[in-house]
Parts: structure tokens; C-alpha cells; sequence
């Protein structure tokens, strides 16, 4: 099957690119953070060396607004990743 578009990042793969695309369509920041965080995780699975990176919330929300063709919010997942995180003791300055 040919697709439109190239994948961003193999390492996470063509699923997880148009899941990012279909989160980006939902309405509410509501509805897409549940669904932000199981990208999240997919995320971070597939790059588990950015657990360590000082910025690992703006690089992976930059990954995925990549992914999302542009359509969601850096600000907003960079938060969801927080999130994540602080709920594991992990915390940002």
C-alpha cells in the first residue's frame, strides 16, 4: 500500500504517525489526552535514550507535532509529557 506521506520516524513507525494524525483531529484537549499519552509511551519506547535528555518533554512533543503534520499544539503534549512524568517522580525545574 502506498501512503501520501513519509514516515517521520522509523523508530516509532508509520502506525504511530497516523495515530499522532487522527489525535490531531479530535477537538478538545479533553479528548486527545488520553490518547496523547499512549503516544507518549510509544514514544518514549521507542526512544528510551531521551529518558535521560534535560528536554525530553519538548523533544518528543516536537516529534509529535512532526508526526501530526503540524496540527497539534507543542505546548499541550510538552504537557501531557510532564505529567507523565511528575506522576512518576520525575520533575522539571
Amino acid at each position: 500500500m502506498a501512503y501520501a506521506t513519509k514516515i517521520i520516524d522509523r523508530q516509532v513507525g508509520r502506525n504511530a504517525q497516523l495515530f499522532a494524525q487522527a489525535i490531531a483531529e479530535l477537538e478538545t484537549s479533553e479528548q486527545r489526552y488520553p490518547y496523547l499519552r499512549i503516544l507518549i509511551s510509544l514514544v518514549e519506547s521507542a526512544h528510551s535514550e531521551w529518558n535521560q535528555a534535560p528536554s525530553k518533554d519538548r523533544q518528543i512533543a516536537e516529534l509529535i507535532v512532526q508526526m501530526s503534520q503540524r496540527h497539534l499544539d507543542p505546548d499541550e503534549v510538552a504537557d501531557v509529557v510532564r505529567a507523565r512524568d511528575e506522576e512518576r517522580g520525575v520533575f522539571y525545574d
